[in-house]
């Protein structure tokens, strides 16, 4: 049967579905609460709030509403005009392959990425049980006896191990010592954290700068890269048993996929190991989120920030997952709690925890050794061309002294041309040109 349109095509279009499927108050709702407060209307309430100065003089010029598919696909397209490009940040910031399963059940699942701050934890087994094993995996790789349940990003965690130490140990000064090759960026919230709270930082430049610093007496802790931000891999052994016959911790902050090959910092003597999970399976996400981790020696547990997820015993004598340390939480008061800046990437966590229990200890090593193999690769093309990299050690960063970018990017061109394949290339800092591997 043939039909007439009378009503207008753009009236039967649903532009509302989205607005709708949110609950908000009634009107009824409404006008109760504007009459306690003693306003006539919500414009009579904004108008006697936000300053005139401030206030728009007219309406938005907005377009249309329409439904979700419709804006769906116009957000697409504006997606589609971005021009992906390959990051050469490394500093640990890599790109990563997240497994599809991992993608699909985890990242993608509502069930894990709706989850936020568990007040009644216990309900949440699954959530315990993978934070559990986060845990263990961070343990297993760090040769530390106790982890936390993850935290912000590797660089508050520094923060953070740093004003564990001062809690911690037995000296009384009150400087940090840090390694020249840390990260630049853990540096400046290392900076920002220790201003206000009295603490002095005192940056080792160099090799001997470090040294020297180690001889002092007037610190509390030290802290170092593992390996460096420039690549280099060094034994840590001695500076921690200096370190400790001065009363004060060593820190360090480690690539967990390194670990898979390197001496453990936990058997060089490492007080605090903290690090990023981000290279598991986490894309780099414009620079988070990311799992943090913090282990560290057992004795400072009490003092450690963040959540500790432990296996208990339930009512019926079953086995079942606990919130076993919580010294940094929502309903614990401000002047109580260990910390009020940590916090858990739980999410990101998860997926770093299932990206080892997918590959498990020996998928990652075979990962870990590719990367390192690609970087002796470099290192040995780099030598050909009479540029051998500064540090005979390296796990997934070369450095090469060139003096300028324009001479690194002819090395780049060079290379390119000999079949050496860059992958990842910084542009010259401070004379200093580094190359990393992913």
């Amino acid at each position: 049967m043939l039909m007439s349109a009378h009503t207008p095509l753009a009236d039967l279009e649903n532009s509302a579905e989205f607005h709708a499927r949110h609950i908000g108050i009634s009107e009824a709702d409404e006008a109760h609460m504007l009459s306690v407060i003693g306003e006539a209307s919500r414009r009579a309430l904004i108008d006697s709030i936000v300053p005139r100065s401030i206030a728009r003089s007219m309406g938005m010029d907005l377009p249309a509403p329409v439904a979700e598919a419709a804006a769906l696909v116009e957000l697409k397209g504006l997606a589609q005009q971005n021009q992906l490009l390959k990051s050469f940040i490394g500093q640990g910031y890599y790109g990563t392959h997240t497994p599809g399963v991992i993608l699909r059940n985890i990242l993608e699942n509502p069930a894990w990425y709706t989850a936020y701050t568990p007040y009644q934890a216990e309900i949440s087994q699954g959530r315990m049980e993978a934070l559990v094993n986060f845990q263990t995996m961070v343990c297993d790789l760090t040769g530390m006896p106790i982890a936390n349940a993850s935290m912000l990003d590797e660089a508050t965690a520094t923060a953070e191990a740093m004003t564990l130490a001062k809690r911690s140990v037995k000296a009384k000064g009150s400087t940090l010592v840090v390694g020249g090759d840390l990260h630049p960026q853990t540096l400046e919230v290392i900076r920002t954290r220790a201003e206000p709270l009295g603490l002095v930082v005192k940056q080792a430049s160099s090799p001997q700068e470090w040294i020297d610093a180690l001889q002092q007496d007037d610190y509390f802790a030290a802290i170092n890269q593992y390996p460096g931000s420039t690549g280099w891999v060094v034994d840590w052994t001695s500076d921690a048993q200096q370190i400790h016959a001065k009363g004060a911790a060593f820190i360090l902050a480690a690539d967990l996929l390194a670990l898979t090959l390197l001496k453990s910092p936990g058997e060089m003597g490492a007080d605090i190991v903290v690090g990023t999970t981000q290279r598991f399976g986490m894309p780099m996400g414009a620079g988070g989120p990311h799992a943090a981790f913090m282990a560290c020696r057992d004795d400072y547990k009490r003092s450690l920030p963040g959540r500790l997820v432990g296996v208990s015993v339930d009512a019926h004598g079953n086995p079942a997952y606990r919130l076993a340390l919580q010294t940094r939480e929502q309903h614990i008061r401000r002047e109580k709690a260990t910390s009020n800046i940590c916090t858990a990437q739980v999410l990101p966590a998860v997926v770093a925890s299932m990206y080892a229990v997918y590959h498990g200890p020996q998928g990652l090593k075979r990962i870990a050794q590719r990367v390192a193999s690609f970087t002796a690769v470099l290192a040995e093309g780099l030598t050909a061309l009479g540029r051998a990299p500064q540090w005979d050690t390296a796990f997934d960063t070369v450095v090469v002294d060139m003096g300028s970018a324009e001479s690194a990017q002819a090395l780049r061109q060079q290379a390119v041309a000999q079949g050496i394949n860059v992958r990842r290339f910084a542009g010259a800092r401070a004379g200093w040109v580094g190359i990393s591997l992913d």
